[in-house]
């Protein structure tokens, strides 16, 4: 349980209220968009280092994705809340992990291990993690803001329709391993 990945893992996890912090009370966007590239950092080094090490926990297979979700979930209100995204992203993205809950919640009925994250899932998670600063910074009005606004909707618009295809990809998963099951027993 105390290992590097780990400790890398809550790190991160203490992040989240420290962005929500600096964007919105203090407005700080520099440092908030800094907080969110070592978010983005430490969520692609603590599974490298977990792999390298041999240090991979379930604590780190269930807590990953959920620091996920909770970065993306307190990063999409602050950036609305700004007026920098429109609900409609919100709600797509919401919707897709309301979706993933309730796949989840049905393999867990049926005993069934929660998902492996894919490496399209890591890459929907990191284009929508790499979005959101780009889309903060764009709240600049500068030629920076702008280049930020381009490069911010081009990372959000890959990272939508990644996360909506990887959503499709684990259902079918998930269906799979439930109907296969049933055959398992009986061979």
């Amino acid at each position: 349980m105390l290992t590097i990945p780990n400790a890398l893992t809550f790190a991160r996890f203490l992040g989240i209220p420290l962005f929500i912090y600096l964007a919105l009370d203090l407005k700080a966007d520099g440092w908030a968009i800094l907080v969110l590239a070592i978010g983005g950092a430490t969520d692609y080094f603590d599974g490298k280092l977990a792999r390298a090490l041999g240090q991979e926990s379930k604590f780190g297979e269930i807590a990953d994705p959920t620091i996920d979700r909770l970065y993306i979930a307190a990063t999409l209100v602050v950036l609305y809340l700004r007026d920098a995204v429109p609900v409609w992203l919100i709600a797509v993205l919401v919707l897709r992990d309301v979706f993933m809950a309730i796949v989840a919640a049905v393999l867990a009925l049926n005993g069934f291990a929660p998902l492996k994250v894919t490496y399209l899932g890591k890459a929907a998670t990191f284009n929508l993690l790499y979005a959101f600063p780009f889309l903060l910074l764009a709240l600049n009005e500068s030629w920076y803001g702008t280049l930020a606004f381009i490069f911010g909707w081009a990372f959000a618009i890959w990272g939508v329709c990644l996360y909506l295809g990887t959503a499709v990809g684990y259902f079918r998963t998930a269906l799979m391993t439930i109907t296969v099951r049933p055959h398992i027993i009986e061979g």
